[in-house]
Formats: structure tokens, C-alpha cells, sequence
């Protein structure tokens, strides 16, 4: 069985829209894209070098796999370009498109269902970077195996966000952490069942 992985950039109050750069989803009038890049250091390539030394597939919403299919196979020399371009893309659309990236893959019929076949499968870990709305999806059938949030230092207080309303109440664990120089925290964390409450309240 395989293993799903989401690995996401967010903000302090937990929004995930446009990262990377202006533009790069601009919806509702988002203003603040690219509030990532100003906060990356060595470190924080480190980390994302570790995520790709070992094989692994994406899989990506169709606005995701859009920007990435747009940026990879042009910048071959950039770290991370080749296992990139080397991994299977497996895409959730729902039209049909064109899938020029080379290994990508569309996901057919119902996209939980799909991804659900995939994760029965053998074969190296599945990897969802951006893909919002996707993720959306796989929250609400429970087929998230691990998070590895990379919270920056910044609020932006409007925007997409990871577990945005209809999120199901869930508890987590916290398996890995580190911090960057920048004070970017990846956290890495796995889902721990129904959350369970108490109350400091005296007798």
C-alpha cells in the first residue's frame, strides 16, 4: 500500500494560495502571491532535497499541474527539476486535457475513487504539492496518510486555506519538526484518530 503525502505551504493563519509568485492564482482578487520567496534559505532546500531523494509520484489538481507543467521541463538544471520531470504525474481534472509533461497520467472517473485505487497499488509514496481544491477532496474521504506543513512567518488573513470550512475534526501528531534561519517551521505529522477533549476546570 502506498503512502499519500501532502506537503504544503502555509501561512500563519493557514492559507496555502500562490506561494510561488504573483499570478500564480489570483483568484478573489488574491494580492499577495509569491509570500513564500523572501523566506528561503539553505536549510529549507535541504529539506525539500530529502522529500525528493527518494522515488516518488505527485499527484496534482489541474491548476497545479498546469504550473508546474509549464515551469519543469524547461528548467532542467534547477535543483529538484529532475526527479520532478522523472516522477509519474498522476492529474485530477475534471475535463479531459491535453497532458504534455512527460509520465503524466489523468486521473479517470471520480477523483477519490481514483487516488484510493492508487494508494492500494505498490509503488514508491504519492506526493500532493498545491492542488487546493484537491485536497479538499481528499480530506473529506480520509485519504491523507501525512502532512508536511511548511508554516512561514506571515498572515495574510484572506485566501485559500488547507483546512478551510468543512474541514472533519481530526487530531494529529507531530512526528518531525525543524525550524529554518528565517523562522519557516516544517512540521511533519500524521493524522491520530478523533480529537479528544477534557477541561481544565476545578471540581
Amino acid at each position: 500500500m502506498r503512502k499519500l503525502v501532502v506537503s504544503t505551504f502555509l501561512t500563519l493563519d493557514g492559507v496555502m494560495q500562490a506561494p510561488g509568485g504573483p499570478g500564480e492564482d489570483d483568484d478573489a482578487g488574491f494580492a499577495y502571491g509569491g509570500w513564500s520567496v523572501n523566506y528561503w534559505d539553505e536549510l529549507m532546500g535541504e529539506v525539500m532535497g530529502r522529500a525528493m531523494s527518494t522515488p516518488f509520484s505527485l499527484v496534482l489538481g489541474r491548476r497545479t499541474y498546469d504550473i508546474f507543467a509549464a515551469h519543469w521541463p524547461r528548467a532542467t538544471e534547477e535543483e529538484g527539476a529532475k526527479p520532478l520531470n522523472d516522477a509519474i504525474k498522476y492529474v485530477a481534472s475534471r475535463s479531459r486535457p491535453t497532458l504534455e509533461w512527460s509520465n503524466s497520467v489523468l486521473i479517470e472517473g471520480d477523483a477519490a475513487e481514483g487516488i484510493a485505487k492508487l494508494k492500494q497499488e505498490d509503488g514508491p509514496e504519492l506526493q500532493v504539492h498545491g492542488s487546493g481544491h484537491l485536497i479538499q477532496t481528499l480530506l473529506r474521504h480520509h485519504l491523507v496518510d501525512q502532512y508536511r506543513l511548511w508554516v512561514f512567518p506571515v498572515v495574510i488573513g484572506s485566501g485559500k486555506r488547507l483546512f478551510s470550512d468543512g474541514t472533519i475534526p481530526a487530531a494529529l501528531k507531530l512526528v518531525d519538526s525543524v525550524v529554518s534561519t528565517t523562522g519557516v517551521m516544517i512540521g511533519t505529522y500524521q493524522p491520530a484518530g478523533e480529537i479528544v477533549t477534557g477541561s481544565f476546570a476545578l471540581d
